[in-house]
């Protein structure tokens, strides 16, 4: 018989332990599944520096030359357009729930807008509210491309008389819904 070599009475080279990696395997697959792969964590786009808001004369927006458009008679929404964020949504009448907040349309197909019928119609004089979620519980709504809409950009009201009123955008702000300027809009 022969004498075993010094290596052989040690054993096998010291690999980690099969049961070692997978739970390492799994404890990395538990991570991804509680806090994402990280794909699609960004949120919706927030604006750039150059379409936020910030210093700026309420009454005169940047860019606005002469004398203001008139002002078309009242009549409802009913479409909205924002080809900067590829919104186009039907738009229904909303108005306040029992807080107090403007009632957002429900979260159903086809996803509309509401018009808060508390504001001005779009296209009347006075600052016209148009109000949906930025997402949800099923993900992305009507209005989550909003932060990618830039100074100059469009927004077009389809309305009830068949009259479309074009608005330019001169900024863009995020709020959170507690911090929500109700008096500066």
């Amino acid at each position: 018989m022969t004498e075993p070599r010094p290596f052989d009475r040690l054993g096998p080279p010291s690999w980690p332990a099969p049961w070692g990696i997978l739970v390492l395997l799994l404890l990395a697959g538990l991570a991804l599944i509680r806090n994402g792969s990280g794909e699609f964590d960004s949120g919706p786009p927030q604006p750039a520096p150059a379409a936020a808001t910030g210093a700026r004369s309420p009454a005169a927006p940047p860019g606005t030359a002469g004398a203001a458009p008139a002002a078309l008679p009242a009549s409802p929404a009913v479409r909205v357009r924002v080809p900067g964020a590829g919104v186009d949504a039907p738009v229904r009448p909303v108005g306040l729930d029992e807080a107090g907040w403007i009632d957002p349309p429900p979260a159903r197909a086809p996803h509309p807008a509401g018009w808060f019928t508390g504001s001005p119609a779009p296209g009347t004089r006075g600052t016209s509210v148009l109000v949906r979620h930025v997402d949800g519980a099923q993900g992305p709504a009507v209005f989550h491309g909003l932060g990618a809409v830039e100074k100059g950009g469009r927004v077009e009201v389809a309305r009830a008389d068949g009259r479309a009123a074009v608005f330019t955008v001169y900024g863009v702000d995020v709020v959170p819904k507690k911090d929500f300027p109700a008096r500066r809009v």
